[in-house]
């Protein structure tokens, strides 16, 4: 039987990128929700990998997005079915609120490509195997999370600790893209070109785009990871 994987979209700029491209090559089906365009949520049964994508809204904001409260009920069931669950910046966040952890401002906005570092338990966890313990990842967020109880804390940046945790072995959240295309990038610049302001931090979008370069590298991580995913 074809494994499927359904992901959740919160706004039209942030796709799912090479993530789709590993699920072709490897004859996954994929599925999604779109918030955006009001999409509805399938029975968790139909699914066997969920991936949840990035946004520029918080994972607080359910007063002005009404379908987050529904998003977290529901994500909530496919981790408790034991899906094999992927969040990315919001998706990430979004699982560790449902996971207990508190998900709050980080400071300073970390956008970019910037370095990040496995921690130990990182480079003692199966799926990193293969992942050098430091290594270029590409950033938009401001927002961070507290590390939910039984997670293990797997990378770290300069500016914000928590970069990245698994738990249970089948729910992994990722603060960072390594799903980015030069397409991504472009449509984030695009759309959220004002945050690109002065600070040590925050690169200019001459800055991202010169370095896209290091794009081919973050896919081949993600896909060592997604291997590894598919073997459990």
């Amino acid at each position: 039987m074809t494994a499927r994987i359904h992901y959740l979209q919160h706004v039209p700029f942030e796709g799912i990128g090479y993530i789709e491209t590993w699920a072709r090559e490897n004859n996954y089906r994929l599925t999604a929700t779109r918030f955006y365009q009001d999409d509805t949520l399938p029975e968790i049964s139909t699914v066997d990998w969920v991936v949840v994508l990035g946004g520029p809204m918080g994972v607080y904001d359910e007063n002005k997005y009404p379908w987050l409260a529904k998003e977290k009920q529901w994500l909530k069931g496919a981790i408790d079915s034991g899906k094999i669950v992927i969040g990315i910046c919001l998706g990430a966040q979004l699982i560790a609120e449902i996971l207990g952890g508190k998900v709050l401002s980080n400071g300073r906005k970390e956008i970019g490509w910037f370095p990040v570092w496995l921690t130990e338990a990182g480079k003692k966890t199966e799926i990193l195997k293969d992942i050098p313990p430091s290594f270029m990842a590409f950033h938009w967020h401001q927002d961070t999370f507290q590390l939910p109880g039984d997670a293990i804390h797997l990378m770290r940046s300069e500016v914000c600790p928590n970069q990245a945790f698994l738990y249970k072995e089948r729910v992994l959240a990722l603060q960072f893209h390594l799903e980015v295309t030069e397409e991504t990038i472009h449509q984030l610049i695009d759309h959220c070109k004002d945050e690109l302001i002065g600070d040590n931090y925050i690169q200019t979008a001459e800055e991202i785009i010169d370095q896209k370069h290091l794009i081919p590298q973050c896919n081949g991580h993600l896909k060592r990871i997604l291997d590894s995913l598919a073997k459990i």
